[in-house]
């Protein structure tokens, strides 16, 4: 993997991030194919309507199904899903968190007990890995130990010891694998903890950030706190971390989000919102969001948003996909999901030309302006 920075305006950053699979221009948002699949769409939406040079898939889910052994004896996810691009594995940390009630936390590693069928099975961090060299991931996250907000100093202390000693077997493991010829191409990056306490996410950041990973995460945020917290944690640890590594903030989130952490340094996001919100019925737009079944739309012959050039503003009304999503028709799913996944690759991508042209707090005060505009 190599990363280089192209400019920077104040601290929003704008980089080439190259991997064996594809070249991806940061800052950049990964649509989440938790299960090797994008909700709602297949890979030559992902590759001719929407472009994405990287998207994500989960480690814990397609590990229970179809199996990690299944998609290494299909060619790993890239030719299992034939989307010859970058994917990025996620290690199982945030559904300790998510399915909590099923898991339990140990020295070694997380035990969960399968959402699926019941069965238990222990994560460790060289399992992890070892998952994931099955998937033949481009980026794969180590395993770590997130924890929900608020939490004790004592729980978010625990999580931090237990993140970097995870880490340092990671690294150890994954070296010694590359040595032996395997994981070449597979990169690894670690997350930083800490709550949204500074002197934690100091040490967490100090301790990671010492040993030799690809890249950095910083994990634990956009789980209960307040979006300042959130905020105000980024723009402490980003600093802490290394300028020649991308930073990628996981899980995160709103359009408004990206615009902030991007002004904070951070170089890569992923988040469920733009299909999930889709799925329910809500659009993003320049002008904020919309609710697709509200009333006034059913006859609404404009597209979701006039500036949009996604396929489904080019071709279909407003009026249109109120039936659709009113109906219950499944072609709804594919044309909301493109646009609002559109919405954000574009946001992303203007970002990064507003940043190499010097022009970031402009870019950032018109994003905020638009949000006034009618709908």
């Amino acid at each position: 993997m190599q990363f280089s920075l192209q400019a920077s305006d104040g601290s929003a950053r704008a980089g080439t991030l190259k991997t064996a699979h594809s070249t991806i221009l940061t800052p950049v948002f990964m649509p989440v194919g938790t299960l090797a699949s994008v909700k709602a769409l297949d890979m030559a939406d992902i590759q001719s309507e929407l472009d994405a040079q990287i998207i994500l898939a989960n480690t814990y889910h397609t590990y229970l199904r179809p199996g990690d052994e299944v998609i290494a004896q299909m060619g790993g996810l890239h030719g299992f899903t034939s989307y010859p691009k970058s994917f990025l594995t996620d290690s199982g940390g945030f559904q300790a968190f998510s399915l909590s009630k099923n898991t339990q936390h140990f020295d070694e590693g997380i035990e969960f007990k399968s959402h699926i069928d019941g069965s238990r099975h222990l994560f460790t961090p060289k399992k992890v890995l070892d998952i994931q060299y099955n998937l033949n991931s481009d980026i794969m996250m180590i395993l770590d130990d997130l924890v929900a907000l608020p939490a004790t100093p004592e729980r978010i202390r625990a999580s931090i010891e237990r993140t970097t000693q995870w880490a340092k077997t990671s690294i150890d493991y994954h070296r010694s694998m590359q040595s032996q010829g395997r994981g070449l191409t597979n990169n690894i990056f670690a997350i930083i903890q800490g709550g949204t306490d500074k002197n934690f996410r100091t040490q967490s950041a100090n301790e990671l950030c010492a040993l030799d990973f690809d890249g950095f995460a910083i994990g634990g945020l956009s789980v209960g706190e307040p979006n300042q917290a959130m905020y105000d944690t980024v723009e402490h640890t980003t600093p802490l971390m290394p300028v020649d590594k991308p930073r990628y903030l996981m899980g995160v989130g709103t359009p408004e989000d990206l615009v902030e952490n991007i002004a904070r340094g951070i170089d890569m996001f992923d988040c469920v919102m733009p299909t999930r919100n889709a799925r329910n019925g809500t659009l993003f737009t320049h002008f904020g969001r919309i609710t697709i079944k509200a009333t006034r739309f059913k006859t609404d012959p404009r597209p979701i948003d006039e500036n949009c050039t996604c396929m489904t503003c080019q071709r279909y009304s407003r009026s249109y996909l109120s039936h659709l999503f009113r109906a219950k028709e499944l072609t709804y799913f594919r044309l909301a999901s493109i646009h609002n996944l559109h919405y954000y690759l574009e946001l992303v991508r203007m970002a990064r030309e507003a940043i190499i042209a010097g022009q970031f707090a402009q870019f950032k005060h018109d994003f905020y302006a638009k949000r006034k505009e009618p709908q």
